[in-house]
């Protein structure tokens, strides 16, 4: 396999303005053994006109409506149409550095299957980004860099939704686009990571990932904060929790809270720590909040930690390190 196609499933809705930047992108890669499976969801817009006008000019772009409504159901009428012996996904307002195929496909040649190819990623925006998307593309480059990526994925999602390709094998043995689970992007690197897929190192920007108010990850409920809540605890309590130990949680906030509601609906027993003076002793859904430094009277315990703050979280790593407590066995980041 020399010259594998790649398959580039790619949504769209109402991105007639950015979609030809997003083709043009493209159609100018150094790769050029691939077909773009594209799926309109039901565009308000002109950008099902804009595709169609694409298709003209390159019999290698294909333009379909989707089956269903939303993100999911558009995915896989894409895949259903695709035949490419790689399979990767690309957002319709996003832009491919010219070499991302490339270094995608040589990647994922050389590692063989069971294999993640991924790539770094540069967010841009007509007014500027947030010191937030600022922090996180740093945070997921540095990850990239190294191939480390799983080890703080109950934090944010670790493999950018538009910037990672796989073997079409592989991709169906962890579920494809089937999962009904929201955001879909984060629930497909849970399930990478499940079935131990390899996130190959990349220390090079292969992705311009678009900033805009009305994006749907800003904008759709999908992508609200209870979502990724529920996707971290269903994985965890999945793939890295032990029955046999005992839980704590630490941290009294909205997450803490969220994550505490969860795991009493489920009766599943916990320790809630807290720092905080002002809640330590006072019961929340009938549990009462005890100091951190009861922790090490727990015996053998697992910890998920909701604290977001920077300070604070580096101070909770070194209580950690000072139990001789290890990262993604005993104590897991959920924000």
């Amino acid at each position: 396999m020399q010259n594998p196609k790649v398959s580039i499933c790619i949504p769209f809705k109402d991105t007639a303005h950015f979609l030809p930047e997003c083709l043009d992108s493209i159609l100018n890669q150094t790769y050029q053994n691939w077909e773009i499976l594209a799926v309109n969801d039901h565009s308000s817009d002109h950008s099902f006109e804009v595709l169609n006008s694409y298709t003209e000019k390159d019999s290698r772009i294909k333009v379909f409506n989707n089956v269903g409504v939303g993100i999911i159901p558009a995915l896989r009428t894409a895949y259903a149409q695709s035949s490419g012996e790689f399979i990767t996904r690309m957002d319709s307002d996003d832009i491919m550095k010219p070499n991302r195929l490339e270094v995608m496909v040589n990647s994922l040649l050389a590692s063989g299957k069971w294999h993640v190819a991924v790539g770094q990623v540069h967010y841009f925006s007509d007014r500027g980004i947030s010191n937030g998307y600022e922090r996180y593309e740093a945070w997921l480059n540095q990850l990239t860099a190294t191939g480390d990526n799983y080890s703080e994925i109950y934090k944010e999602c670790v493999i950018p939704s538009p910037c990672w390709m796989v073997y079409r094998e592989d991709f169906e043995a962890c579920g494809a686009f089937r999962p009904d689970k929201y955001p879909e992007d984060y629930d497909l690197t849970f399930r990478f990571y499940e079935k131990g897929l390899k996130i190959i190192p990349c220390d090079e920007v292969l992705h311009l990932w678009r900033d805009y108010d009305t994006r749907t990850s800003r904008t759709h409920e999908h992508y609200a904060q209870n979502y990724f809540l529920d996707i971290k605890l269903h994985y965890f309590l999945k793939l890295d929790f032990d029955e046999n130990r005992p839980l704590a949680i630490w941290g009294a906030g909205f997450k803490g809270k969220t994550i505490a509601q969860k795991l009493l609906e489920q009766q599943i027993d916990f320790t809630w720590l807290c720092d905080n003076p002002k809640k330590i002793g006072k019961k929340i859904y009938g549990v009462e909040l005890v100091h951190f430094k009861a922790l090490k009277d727990l015996d053998n315990p697992q910890s998920i930690i909701t604290v977001a703050n920077e300070d604070a979280q580096k101070e909770i790593r070194a209580h950690f390190k000072g139990l001789k407590q290890q990262p993604m066995h005993d104590y897991f980041f959920f924000c």
